[in-house]
């Protein structure tokens, strides 16, 4: 994975560290530079937050294999970590892939838990597991925000901007993610009026940047996006698709992607290609599947994200 960024190799090491363990990490972003540190350091800790909300991806319901024969089960637990916090966070960002086939039973399946784990607002955007068959009728019908007639989407927050954006419809070679020319067009007058000191937050299904081409993880024309995104202090772009932790920092723009509430997939390269992996056991299983935790200061460019894994 490239990063722009010339992090030191001991802050490396650092996050590395916290990762293999398994622990949360608590991630800042100061500038475009994300420090990670463990969320048991006290000096890191965030309670002076103005607001927080919580990304879940990917949880796939319908699928039925190993290496999670129960993945209603695991965004059960997801639902109720979230629930234990505190502060109880503004919303919940779920970032696609709600379903495995996109069935009716399925999104009823969907529904029904976020309602019984009192998720409370809930933003989607779709995976391309959730537009198979009808280019994404059902999933816009039942979750969409349709402020846009693509489905795509923008709202205010505590001082930040927040813009859902829709890449998993007309996949290009190798099913890489495209956004297409009137969703750009659409997204650069949304951005027009802001000012450069406003935060955004980006946020779709498919990796908005190259993360491994060959496999389809990338966007078609995450360039032309950067174009508009590069003029602001504070960006940060979340992601799905990939079932794991990637990071990458480019001037001012900080990528993450997210792990599954569902079952991991490989590390990219690793392997013939992605796929549910299903050399993770039952009882590590848990050590891949997470929920991530997003903290905002009124005022402030920084935002601090947290990385769980499920208990």
């Amino acid at each position: 994975m490239q990063n722009t960024h010339d992090e030191p190799a001991q802050d490396r090491r650092h996050f590395l560290a916290c990762m293999a363990a398994g622990a949360g990490t608590l991630w800042l972003m100061k500038g475009g530079v994300l420090q990670a540190r463990p969320l048991s350091d006290g000096k890191a800790a965030t309670g002076d937050a103005s607001f927080s909300f919580v990304q879940i991806s990917d949880s796939h319901i319908g699928f039925h294999k190993a290496p999670n024969m129960d993945v209603s089960g695991t965004l059960r637990q997801s639902l109720a970590a979230i629930r234990s916090q505190a502060i109880r966070p503004a919303f919940v960002m779920h970032t696609g892939d709600l379903t495995h086939l996109s069935k009716p039973e399925q999104f009823d399946t969907l529904a029904g838990l976020m309602q019984e784990g009192q998720a409370g607002k809930v933003f989607y955007v779709p995976g391309e597991h959730d537009v198979i068959g009808d280019n994404g009728a059902e999933f816009f019908r039942r979750f969409g925000e349709r402020q846009q007639a693509g489905g795509w989407y923008s709202f205010d927050h505590g001082g930040v901007h927040f813009v859902g954006l829709i890449n998993v419809l007309n996949l290009k070679a190798g099913g890489l993610g495209y956004l297409g020319a009137d969703q750009l067009a659409w997204l650069k007058n949304d951005l027009a009026g802001l000012s450069a000191e406003t935060p955004l937050v980006v946020f779709a299904h498919m990796p908005l940047w190259s993360v491994y081409p060959s496999w389809g993880w990338g966007t078609d024309d995450s360039a032309q996006l950067m174009t508009y995104l590069r003029r602001f202090g504070s960006v940060t772009v979340l992601n799905g698709h990939i079932h794991q932790i990637q990071q990458k920092v480019e001037g001012t723009v900080t990528f993450y992607t997210a792990r599954s509430t569902a079952y991991p997939q490989p590390a990219p390269g690793v392997g013939p290609g992605p796929g549910p992996l299903q050399t993770v056991t039952a009882d590590a299983l848990h050590r891949y599947l997470g929920v991530r935790d997003v903290r905002h200061v009124r005022g402030s460019s920084v935002l601090a994200v947290t990385e769980d894994v499920l208990a």
